[in-house]
């Protein structure tokens, strides 16, 4: 079993930052693909960043240019630098990962991001 438990979400303006963090444990050594989903009501969750199996990142269209993942394998914690925030945004922001032998997957509870215009 893998926990994962998110923080860093809050109310910030357009065009601010804030910084996500997920820090896992349990069975870390299960541990693979690694990243970052959010979701607004109504619509499907979606990927935002992530680390891949093989360890490179991949982003949404979305986001590039304006977050960051990064990772802290001595902390079992994996982070999300938001910049230059914008009103569409506003999600819940799920920390994911994947069992790398049954390829169960795991989710936090979310953590709440509010941009305003």
């Amino acid at each position: 079993q893998v926990q994962l438990v998110e923080s860093g979400g809050g109310l910030v303006q357009a065009g601010g930052s804030l910084r996500l963090s997920c820090a896992a444990s349990g069975s870390i050594f299960s541990i693979n693909a690694m990243g970052w989903y959010r979701q607004v009501p109504e619509k499907q969750r979606e990927l935002v960043a992530v680390f891949t199996r093989s360890g490179s990142t991949n982003y949404a269209d979305s986001v590039k240019g304006r977050f960051t993942i990064s990772r802290d394998n001595a902390k079992n914690t994996v982070y999300l630098q938001m910049n230059s925030l914008k009103p569409e945004d506003t999600a819940v922001y799920y920390c994911h990962c994947q069992n790398r032998y049954s390829g169960m997957d795991y989710w936090g509870k979310g953590t709440l991001v509010t941009v305003s215009s």
